[in-house]
């Protein structure tokens, strides 16, 4: 669709010549790389890359003028800006080639998928490849500094207020999580410049096959985002646009967008070479920005004897680099292993957990005793989601009058966006704070996966410990009352299969409070599973699960179980005992069932997920003989098979019987009716039939 082109409405800043130079050199030097990638593709395409080739000038005009204070994710084909805040051609190449002192990942990731903490230069979080996914973490970059700003938590910058910048390709404009993304900027006016650069190509298929619309027109659907739209190919009107842009961001605070219109000079990555499928190659290349730089300079006024130097030293430079990148060594196998979580500082249980003079508390008023302890005594953190505002405090009362207390700017809903609210977390912790969210049933997290996936999991392994994001996410979880097929599931297989992340499950009210303290205090991202069943202790049989509220003060580490009740040495010693390894409900179901057997039945509570306490599981399967997994879930492909599984492996001579799981019927979802409900359920009686079977064998 075609669009009109609009000067920035501002009066042009003149641009020095020097800057002018500068651009040309960055620019040449950009041409130069990707001319030698190509010409050295038996190497340097051994790991798939992108270049900028015909997108320098809006990327240069970008990078030059980019402050420390500012944060910028790039996405892959952003060589550019990165040569434009100062990284050097043989850092960018260290990353080519997948070496092991590449600056950003260690080798783990592709060619300018940076990850950037240094004083000196803007701020880059870890960036994956996955197309827009960069949208949600950088506007909760954008969302963090207002924070700090609204609580008087950030130093002054002179004026020069730091921005948060998401470049992006066209195409993943139609991908849904950066309507999230702009949804937010516009709702929260938040300090954010999205850089769309637009070449009408989504890999093979055109822009007229693929989206209804372009940048411009799709932003005018977001009230409150202001748009530029400029021809991205000419150096001087980018420079004079960006730097417009982010003059207002930085005294106005809101956000804005530039639409920059570029073409697609060099392929689509490595793997996708554009003469396979393009046929406006020939005028794509009219539209190339260097030398419409090179005239540029000529009218300004530098000899011409001056450029073809710069020229020569561009390509004699990366010539240099590439060498000298070759040489370096590449990552070791031990390398593996390192950064998969950040060391935390809680490793062991500490704290009073049954304080005198205190009666019992249900589990849900632990968890809200403990978010009001935490922010409290540590201004950095904040809770939201869908429904803990001051109107209700969360649809289980879980956030019950933290909003009264804190403020709004604390404690705040937000849009029903589940990608929203669990991706804008790796923003929020890239600028310091220690940000609560809440997804309201663990049946709605499936929108929010993409994120955890793909940016809050593995941003610390793939940023080589650069960037791990510390956030908790509390999500309700389990069947309870009749909820349905949409408010009942158990999800922590799904979780469990997500490396990099931490999950709790606890049973009790002490042990919620105990692992949320901990959780705050770990430096990545942890996930709260509260059973919904165990919040009030409504159910017969669960009344356990109030506790003694523990002391302000009171961690428990992740990766270490509870033995909730033991069997006699008597029956363990004439091969009558077994142990039940379980979580959650099944804790409840377990001591319930184990009436029967007095003295048979040791039952060990995991209390986390991930980390699992092995070393107690195996201790007690050996001790025993005879082992029962207990789970809400379905049974099959789950996480309860996994940890059966570990026990037959690491256990197996001290066993007597095969390891018996049990958990929900192997079906898609909780039915309504309470009848079929119960039917699917586990519930005492399976259990106790299950240890009568095993006790047996």
């Amino acid at each position: 669709m075609a669009t009109t082109i609009q000067e920035p409405t501002s009066v042009k800043e003149k641009i020095s010549i020097e800057t002018l130079k500068k651009a040309y050199a960055l620019m040449c030097t950009a041409k130069s790389m990707a001319e030698l990638y190509e010409a050295n593709k038996e190497v340097t395409a051994k790991y798939v890359h992108a270049t900028s080739r015909g997108h320098e000038a809006i990327q240069l005009a970008l990078g030059l003028q980019l402050l420390p204070q500012d944060f910028v994710s790039p996405y892959y084909r952003d060589d550019s800006i990165l040569l434009g805040i100062g990284i050097t051609p043989f850092e960018l190449m260290l990353q080519l080639l997948a070496k092991r002192n590449d600056p950003f990942s260690g080798g783990r990731t592709y060619y300018a998928h940076p990850s950037l903490r240094r004083d000196d230069m803007p701020k880059i979080p870890h960036q994956s490849s996955a197309t827009g996914m960069q949208a949600i973490p950088t506007t909760g970059i954008a969302m963090g500094l207002q924070y700090l700003e609204l609580n008087n938590l950030q130093q002054d910058f002179k004026g020069k207020n730091p921005v948060a910048v998401c470049s992006l390709g066209d195409a993943c404009i139609t991908e849904g999580e950066v309507s999230e993304a702009f949804q937010m900027a516009t709702l929260k006016k938040l300090p954010i410049l999205y850089l769309v650069q637009d070449n009408e190509w989504d890999i093979s298929a055109h822009a007229r096959e693929i989206r209804s619309q372009d940048a411009t027109d799709y932003a005018k659907g977001f009230k409150g985002l202001e748009t530029r739209t400029i021809d991205g190919t000419d150096f001087i009107t980018s420079y004079n646009t960006i730097n417009e842009c982010l003059e207002i961001i930085r005294k106005e605070r809101r956000p804005m967008l530039v639409h920059a219109k570029v073409p697609l000079l060099n392929h689509h990555t490595s793997g996708v070479r554009k003469e396979w499928y393009r046929d406006d190659l020939e005028e794509c290349a009219k539209r190339d920005p260097l030398p419409r730089l090179h005239n540029q300079l000529i009218v300004a006024g530098v000899d011409a004897s001056d450029i073809k130097k710069i020229e020569e030293e561009a390509t004699a430079f990366v010539e240099s680099e590439y060498q000298r990148a070759l040489l370096e060594e590449d990552p070791r196998p031990e390398d593996l292993l390192l950064h998969d979580f950040a060391p935390t500082p809680i490793t062991e249980e500490k704290g009073n957990r049954t304080p005198s003079g205190k009666e019992k508390t249900v589990m849900v008023d632990s968890a809200l005793f403990a978010i009001r302890e935490i922010m409290e005594k540590h201004p950095h953190a904040l809770l939201y989601g869908q429904d803990v505002g001051k109107r209700l405090g969360g649809v289980f009362r879980e956030a019950a009058t933290l909003a009264q207390t804190f403020g709004d700017n604390r404690v705040f809903n937000t849009p029903i966006q589940e990608a929203f609210i669990i991706g804008s977390t790796v923003g929020m912790s890239a600028v310091g704070l220690k940000p609560i969210v809440e997804v309201q049933f663990a049946d709605y997290i499936w929108p929010g996966l993409n994120q955890l996936f793909t940016e809050v999991s593995r941003s610390c392994y793939l940023s080589n410990g650069k960037w791990p994001v510390s956030c908790i996410i509390r999500v309700p979880i389990g069947a309870y009352g009749s909820g349905g097929p949409y408010h009942s599931s158990s999800v922590e297989s799904v979780l469990a299969n997500i490396k990099g992340i931490k999950i709790a499950y606890p049973s009790t009210g002490a042990d919620l409070k105990g692992l949320m303290k901990s959780a705050f205090y770990d430096p990545n991202p942890v996930v709260m599973l509260e059973h919904k069943g165990l919040y009030w202790s409504k159910i017969k049989g669960t009344e356990d699960a109030k506790t003694i509220e523990p002391d302000e003060d009171y961690v428990i580490p992740f990766g270490k179980g509870r033995v909730v009740q033991e069997a006699t040495d008597d029956n363990i010693a004439k091969g009558k005992s077994l142990t039940v390894i379980t979580y959650g409900m099944g804790v409840y179901w377990a001591k319930s069932a184990a009436k029967k057997f007095e003295g048979q039945v040791e039952i060990i509570d995991l209390r986390t997920i991930a980390p699992v306490d092995e070393a107690l599981i195996f201790a007690s399967a050996s001790k025993h003989g005879k082992c029962l997994v207990l789970t809400e879930e379905p049974v099959f492909n789950g996480f309860s098979q996994s940890i059966a599984a570990r026990i037959s492996e690491n256990c197996f001579q001290k066993l007597d019987a095969p390891v018996r799981v049990v958990g929900s019927e192997n079906l898609p979802a909780i039915p309504l009716n309470s009848i079929l409900e119960k039917t699917m359920l586990p519930n005492a009686e399976k259990v106790e039939k299950a240890i009568e079977d095993l006790l047996n064998y």
